[in-house]
């Protein structure tokens, strides 16, 4: 995860356009957009240490706060060794991202035109045979959980 002087920070080399991390209304830091980005566009890559299953669910259990992404069905990226900034996205029911994992590079891509000040979100879609997670995202669709209910 990168951090300077303590605090986390966005790896300017994995971000496409400007953006900062600050406290968010949703849960502890949040990214914000710094700058206007268009729809449709790459924002920036989810990066960190490639794990097994196995590893996955040993760091899912000994950490309150995880920051891991299924890559495919053997590789997980834990986004708290090595992570771009963007493993502080928070989740939303109504996000303005979307992931796309292409060529083994985890991408975030924005659903629609994001305004500077606004909180860049995604949808987390835990699986609904996990524990379920409370959301606290606000959003007017909210379904309540992080987990997907279908």
């Amino acid at each position: 995860m990168a951090r300077q002087n303590g605090q986390p920070q966005i790896d300017e080399k994995l971000a496409c356009f400007g953006m900062r991390l600050a406290r968010s209304k949703i849960h502890r830091w949040g990214v914000f957009a710094t700058e206007f980005i268009p729809a449709r566009r790459k924002v920036i890559e989810y990066t960190g240490e490639k794990i097994s299953r196995r590893e996955t669910k040993r760091r899912a259990n000994e950490r309150e706060l995880t920051y891991l992404f299924t890559l495919d069905s053997y590789w997980t990226i834990d986004g708290a060794v090595g992570g771009s900034g963007a493993e502080y996205i928070n989740h939303s029911c109504q996000p303005n991202l979307t992931s796309r994992i292409v060529k083994g590079h985890i991408l975030y891509i924005s659903l629609r035109d994001i305004q500077p000040g606004e909180e860049l979100t995604i949808d987390y879609r835990f699986d609904k045979k996990v524990e379920r997670v409370v959301c606290r995202c606000g959003a007017p669709q909210c379904r309540g959980t992080i987990n997907v209910l279908d």
